[in-house]
């Protein structure tokens, strides 16, 4: 066990190569992660990136210190699916905004992850969007034009008397666009059409603002009433909280283009960087039982739905470290029971013990390089199989694990506690192998041997000794297989 700070290394999407993380200022880590669109219950996919990134954020605070790392995860609570959320249901927007964060958080809360310093709503930041959006336009970045009302649909726009306009960012100003996805022109093209909008110069171009109709949310602007595009909000909040350039942007692969490509391009030519950060962290997507996940086959579910079926979300967390961030992961049930199984019997092992104040070194710098927590997890196996239930051994356990969110307090409802784990362990031996001398006195020889294979399966190694026994436990114990023999 050591006190050494780690050294992180963190594989950077930007350069896509593995790079020793040095922050811009130690004393001020910053951290931006991009949240949910708020309308409905979070899936079991928009859950990975939040255990991911609360990882990260744990392992920056064990390293730096709580006072010097700033995280920030918004809320995207202005979107046209909220805005069909509210029309089919008949509820107010913010109605459905407040329950769904708060769902979010809920949800979230359950599978160990700490709520990042701040969490802004897009809708807390429309005047420096708007403040953006006019410095992009006035250096020749960006660019406006009136909406196309034809049919006499002006009403439809608040009775504008003047057409409201549409505000693009003009792609092929920036030189550097498309260098974090490397994606090919025609590639982009294609990903563009998602965001038709009229009057744009380059099919490329990206939507700023919008206008907006008398039944959508709406805020004024020198282009009318309108609301902002998406990829602009994350580029505002994030300059108001971190400020022009910080250490690291994470989210999950699917925002990697456009909505990361853009936010770099409208932030960097705005704020008249170079960067806009430094990292930029993605995490792979998730399967269930091998396939993708999709209503269509089935197999879609929220984080909501497993935690009512029963599924701890302790075990949920486990399931999705068990896979390193970068590489799809896949829920299966299989794996599930096994992370049950596992987790069942650390909390054994560390029942009434105090955390250590070091962390298991090897874990450590396992997780240090690239979040590996698969190795990490494996030093965790390799420090239970270890252990002597000395207090000493299982507090190293017990903090190590929670440097991953595990083995906390909080998520510790799910287990039944004991109210001393070797007496514990020591007294359930003592009694089966009562049973065991028992059963073998009547002539009972199925029973014994059931006992004996029992003990043997979980881990317990006896010597019979005449009348008398000794045993000791192997290195795979596992004191959940003991109580089960009950």
């Amino acid at each position: 066990m050591t006190d050494t700070k780690p050294v992180i290394k963190l594989h950077n999407t930007k350069t896509r190569q593995k790079e020793v993380f040095t922050p811009i200022d130690a004393e001020n880590v910053r951290m931006y992660v991009c949240g949910p669109t708020v309308y409905d219950r979070a899936h079991l996919g928009n859950a990975r990136p939040v255990v991911v990134f609360d990882v990260l954020n744990r392992l920056l605070r064990h390293v730096y210190g709580d006072e010097y790392v700033k995280y920030v995860r918004n809320f995207t609570d202005v979107d046209d699916k909220i805005n069909a959320r509210a029309a089919e249901s008949g509820r107010s927007i913010g109605e459905i905004t407040d329950e769904t964060i708060q769902w979010f958080l809920d949800d979230m809360g359950a599978l160990g992850a700490l709520e990042p310093d701040h969490m802004p709503r897009a809708t807390q930041f429309i005047p420096q969007m708007v403040s953006m959006i006019k410095s992009l336009i006035d250096k020749g970045f960006a660019y406006s034009k009136p909406i196309s009302y034809g049919h006499n649909s002006r009403a439809v726009y608040f009775n504008a008397e003047k057409a409201p306009e549409h505000a693009f960012f003009r792609v092929d100003k920036d030189d550097g666009y498309g260098q974090l996805s490397g994606r090919s022109l025609d590639e982009m093209i294609a990903g563009s059409r998602a965001e038709l909008g009229e009057g744009k110069e380059n099919p490329m171009d990206f939507v700023l603002w919008k206008p907006s109709n008398i039944d959508e949310p709406g805020w004024e602007s020198p282009w009318g009433l309108g609301r902002p595009g998406w990829h602009i909000e994350c580029s505002a909040m994030a300059k108001a909280l971190l400020g022009d350039t910080f250490d690291i942007h994470g989210g999950g692969l699917d925002l990697q283009f456009p909505h990361h490509e853009n936010e770099i391009a409208q932030s960097c030519c705005a704020n008249d960087t170079d960067e806009m950060a430094r990292y930029w962290l993605h995490n792979e997507m998730l399967q269930v039982e091998g396939k993708k996940m999709s209503k269509s086959l089935g197999n879609f579910f929220t984080v909501h739905d497993l935690l009512e079926q029963g599924v701890p979300g302790e075990v949920i967390r486990f399931v999705f470290l068990s896979t390193h961030y970068r590489k799809p992961m896949d829920w299966t049930e299989k794996r599930a029971k096994e992370a049950e199984a596992t987790l069942r019997k650390w909390r054994l092992l560390t029942q009434n013990i105090e955390p250590a104040e070091e962390i298991d070194e090897l874990m450590l710098h396992r997780l240090a390089d690239d979040l590996n927590t698969p190795h990490a997890i494996t030093e965790l196996h390799r420090l239970a199989q270890g252990v002597d239930f000395e207090g000493d051994d299982l507090a190293v356990l017990k903090a190590s694990a929670q440097l991953l969110g595990l083995l906390t307090d909080d998520l510790g409802g799910w287990v039944n506690p004991v109210s001393n784990v070797s007496e514990r362990i020591d007294r359930l031996v003592e009694g089966l192998m009562s049973e065991r001398f028992q059963a073998r006195e009547h002539k009972l020889f199925e029973r014994a041997d059931a006992i004996r294979d029992g003990l043997k399966n979980a881990g317990v190694i006896v010597k019979d000794e005449g009348n008398s026994y000794s045993y000791e436990f192997s290195s795979d114990f596992d004191p959940a297989k003991l109580e089960a023999l009950k």
